[in-house]
Parts: structure tokens; C-alpha cells; sequence
């Protein structure tokens, strides 16, 4: 590997704290880590309840216009999405104070967004240990929070160019392959190390759960309404989903980090995004997008996020990223060390 040249501050690093203000900063945001039973009930009976309501429509709308069933889909997978949110803190621990109650209702919820929940819930928080450094991407991370840096791409051969051009061009990577990892890649445990036995059978399991549950749906609605209606609403949501992970974890202001300098708080405010949404946007996706907030303290429920950003002075500096400046994040895909900052594949290369 090439030595690290020498390089100017980041532009976000007069916003950081110190290791001391890191600390306080983490202390006041862990005020709101605890659960509220009342928020996370109704939270279930909004997300779940919404997405089962909507899904009856269409089913009931099966069979009296195609259009119809369609017209509904994104506002189901509104919901998924919204159900999903509710996993994901289930896997945090975050939804409940019982661990118990978390992972029996993380299970629940993965019958519905397809995500085996423990398997899921183990490699999400690998993530939360690794992300944005530049010396650990060999574990808890993806195509979709990762990156090469500069010198790296041009090292590879021709065939690794191309294929690493394939698979991070945006309309491949956020079209095509969300639908084929909730719907094939999530079913194998293919990719989870040898010790994750328990993981594993949860795999096999979540699969017979899900054949059980919705070959009892085709075998009572009809199997030719049961694709019409859950199809479209799987490939709708997981676009969405991962489209949302991947821009809260690349843009052109995100910075990575050696080993020796990556710290969690500065991670968490200057590595992940504040994806500043419409409010009704914002309520479909669990307020996910205060992604910064989510990072400094994953244990903090989703329901909770917004009033902790609003409530902590530290946590104003953080730019806000609008939905133009989403689109457009998609495209950096390579950490330029040397000027230490995220390029496109071709401003990468004029580099």
C-alpha cells in the first residue's frame, strides 16, 4: 500500500469536537435512548398496522382492477419501509427495554421487509463499528457504505474497473440489485462466517416462516394475486430503503479515515448525513434520516431522533442534505486521500 501523503484538514474538522467535548456531547445525547412504551405502540400499530391495512386494500383489489393494486403499492411500501425502520431498532435494542420483546417483534417484522432479522441484525452492527474507516472495510460494511479510495482504483486491472463501474453505477445499484437482495440474496447465508451457526439456522428458519405465511396467502387469495400485490411493493420499498442507506453514508462532504484518526463522534457528524426530508417523508422513513443522531447513540429510537437533534446545541453544525444533493450522492464513490474528500469515478481519475 502507498504511504498516506500528507494532506489539509478536512473542511468539516473545525466543526468536530475535541475528545472532551466528544465525550459530553455523547452523555447528553444518551438522554434519549430510553424507550417510550406509548410511542414505540403506537409507532407498531402505524408502521405494521398501516402496512397490513393497506395490503388487505389490495388484495381486495385484486380482483377488480390491476391499476388499482398498483396505484396502492408505494403507499404499502411507504409503510414497509416505515416497518423496516421498526426492525432496525429492534436490532439496536432501541424500541424496547426488553431484549426479548426487541428480537420477538425484530422476527415479526422481518416476515414483512424479508430481512432475516438476526442475521441482519448481527452484520448491521459490524457497520456501526467499522464505518468510514478506511482501514476496517474488510468487515461491517457493503457496496453501499464503502468506497475505494483513488490510488486503489487505479491499481485495478481493467475487467476489476469495469466491474467495480457496474455495480456502483446508481441505476444498477439502486434499482436493480435492492430488489435481489431482499427477495434472493436474504433467503442464502451464503456470505456469514462459519461460527454464525445461530444466524444461519435463523436464515432457514425466517424461510420456512416465510413460506408458510404467504404460501397460506396463495393458497387462500390466489398465488397469481399474492405476486401482483407483494412484487411491487418489495421492489418499491427495498429501492427506496437502500437508496435512503446509501446516501446517508456518501456524499461529496463525507470523509473517511485512517485507523489511527477515525473516532466515533467525528464519524458520526462528519462521516454520515443529515437527509433533511419533507415531513410526510420524514414520517414514512422513521425519521432515519437524522442519520448523524442514529450514529453517535444507535440505542436512541427512531421517534426520539428528531427531538434529540433539535435539543443539543453540538449538533446544529452538522450540514443538512436536501434531496438534490441525495440524487447527486450516489455518484461519489472513491475517497481521494491525497486532497481528502469524495470524488466520482471521473473526477477520480482527472485527479
Amino acid at each position: 500500500m502507498a504511504p498516506r501523503p500528507t494532506a489539509p484538514a478536512s473542511a468539516n474538522a473545525s466543526a468536530a469536537p475535541n475528545a472532551s467535548a466528544g465525550r459530553s456531547l455523547r452523555r447528553r445525547v444518551a438522554d434519549f435512548q430510553t424507550p417510550l412504551l406509548r410511542d414505540s405502540l403506537t409507532q407498531i400499530a402505524t408502521s405494521i398496522g398501516g402496512y397490513l391495512a393497506v395490503c388487505a386494500a389490495m388484495y381486495a383489489a385484486a380482483g377488480i382492477s390491476f391499476w388499482i393494486v398498483l396505484a396502492l403499492a408505494p403507499l404499502a411500501a411507504g409503510f414497509l419501509v416505515r416497518t423496516f425502520i421498526v426492525q432496525h431498532d429492534c436490532g439496536h435494542g432501541a424500541f424496547f427495554r426488553s431484549r426479548r420483546a426487541n428480537d420477538s417483534l425484530g422476527f415479526v417484522c422481518s416476515l414483512l421487509t424479508l430481512a432475516p432479522y438476526a442475521s441482519w441484525r448481527r452484520q448491521h452492527a459490524g457497520h456501526h463499528g467499522v464505518w468510514n474507516n478506511l482501514d476496517r472495510r474488510d468487515t461491517g460494511v457493503d457496496i453501499y457504505s464503502t468506497c475505494l479510495t483513488v490510488d486503489e482504483y487505479r491499481a485495478l486491472g481493467p475487467w476489476q474497473r469495469r466491474w467495480f463501474r457496474v455495480s456502483r453505477n446508481p441505476l444498477v445499484a439502486n434499482l436493480v440489485l435492492p430488489p435481489l437482495v431482499f427477495l434472493l440474496l436474504y433467503r442464502l447465508p451464503f456470505d456469514m462466517p462459519a461460527g454464525w451457526q445461530r444466524e444461519r439456522r435463523a436464515v432457514h428458519l425466517t424461510n420456512l416462516a416465510l413460506l408458510a405465511l404467504y404460501g397460506g396467502i396463495g393458497l387462500t387469495a390466489g398465488f397469481a394475486s399474492l405476486a401482483l400485490v407483494q412484487l411491487p411493493i418489495m421492489v418499491l420499498a427495498s429501492i427506496a430503503g437502500v437508496w435512503l442507506f446509501t446516501v446517508q453514508h456518501r456524499s461529496a462532504r463525507t470523509v473517511w479515515a485512517r485507523e489511527d484518526e477515525w473516532d466515533a463522534v467525528r464519524a458520526s457528524l462528519e462521516a454520515t448525513n443529515w437527509l433533511r426530508l419533507p415531513r410526510l417523508l420524514q414520517w414514512f422513513t422513521g425519521n432515519i434520516g437524522l442519520h448523524h443522531v442514529h450514529h453517535l447513540n444507535p440505542r436512541i429510537p427512531n421517534y426520539r431522533l428528531q427531538a434529540c437533534h433539535d435539543s443539543i446545541d453540538g449538533l446544529a453544525g452538522v450540514p443538512a442534505m436536501t434531496l438534490g444533493a441525495a440524487l447527486r450522492a450516489m455518484f461519489y464513490v472513491l475517497w481521494d486521500e491525497q486532497h481528502r474528500r469524495m470524488v466520482t469515478l471521473r473526477g477520480g481519475l482527472a485527479a
